[in-house]
């Protein structure tokens, strides 16, 4: 059975957007809120009107689903603060972990009839874009650990091509033979590779 949808789900999406910009506003009251709102509805010739209870489900709904937010972006950043210098694998291993939870919850909401067909393309969407996301991210990390690789091994051939060369004008200083500046030369640029 579809569980009926609520007086807010019904309304036009302006005047929804409306009822949450009033809602995040703190110098407006819920009262104040759903009188503004009744009214809109009234000027634009809804009969529907919304109750002080449902605007007071909505907000507490609005609210509870805001500090979810708030939440998950807190966990994300101490995750990707401990893992942004770690291989890019754990990385991706943790955000699709949170993509599975993430699945099962719609999926017992909807079983719930939290979220409804009206609802569920939107959140299709969100998920997806989100996964696009994390894709987007783990390649970005992947290349960026390639690159630092490439990096650290430049470092080291210059590293070593300037330790070869110091060592070959000391040692051509000290008269030693090309042959052994030569084998001399090589057993460093061996050694520091």
């Amino acid at each position: 059975m579809m569980a009926r949808s609520s007086t807010i789900d019904r309304l036009p999406d302006d005047i929804r957007e409306n009822l949450q910009a009033l809602l995040r506003d703190p110098r407006v009251t819920q009262l104040e809120t759903t009188e503004r709102i009744n009214e809109l509805l009234e000027a634009e010739g809804h009969d529907e009107r919304l109750s002080k209870s449902a605007v007071n489900r909505y907000a507490v709904r609005m609210n509870e689903v805001g500090e979810k937010l708030r939440q998950s972006r807190e966990v994300a950043e101490m995750w990707i603060a401990k893992l942004g210098a770690q291989p890019q694998g754990q990385m991706g291993h943790l955000v699709n972990e949170m993509l599975r939870s993430m699945a099962f919850d719609l999926a017992l909401k909807l079983q719930e009839g939290e979220l409804t067909e009206e609802s569920m393309p939107a959140v299709i969407e969100m998920v997806k874009e989100l996964s696009l996301s994390v894709t987007r991210l783990e390649k970005a990390s992947s290349e960026n650990v390639k690159r630092e690789a490439e990096i650290r091994r430049q470092e080291r051939e210059r590293a070593a091509e300037e330790a070869a060369e110091s060592a070959e004008n000391a040692a051509r200083a000290q008269g030693l033979s090309n042959d052994g500046v030569a084998a001399l030369r090589a057993a460093i640029l061996e050694g520091l590779a």
